[in-house]
């Protein structure tokens, strides 16, 4: 069974920054290309940033290039997001996921910014 547990959100500030976790079981991580997608509330999925298997072509959502940091360590089978420079409009729930489009996803952990 496809396991993914987010871990890492929280309440911040304007300006701050958080580190996000998803921790990986029930299929061979290191063949996929993972994800991270969010959503707003009262609003749809948005995808975030895509990291490939081997962690060397990654892509990010214009909104947040260079403010967000994904990375991967396939030994520990876990997603990492570093969030920085944090605004309002960041807040929502983040989802890891194994496509783009987060059909696949776990429960999320919230991220909310706010002073």
């Amino acid at each position: 069974e496809v396991q993914l547990v987010e871990s890492g959100g929280g309440l911040v500030q304007p300006g701050g920054s958080l580190r996000l976790s998803c921790a990986a079981s029930g299929f061979t991580f290191s063949y996929y290309t993972m994800n991270w997608v969010r959503q707003a509330p009262g609003k749809g999925l948005e995808w975030v940033s895509t990291i490939s298997r081997g962690g060397r072509i990654i892509s990010y959502a214009d909104s947040v290039e260079g403010r967000f940091t994904i990375s991967r360590d396939n030994a520990k089978n876990t997603l990492y997001l570093q969030l920085n420079s944090l605004k309002t409009e960041d807040t929502a729930m983040y989802y890891c996921a194994k496509d783009s489009k987060g059909v696949e996803r776990g429960q999320g952990t919230q991220v909310t910014v706010s002073s």
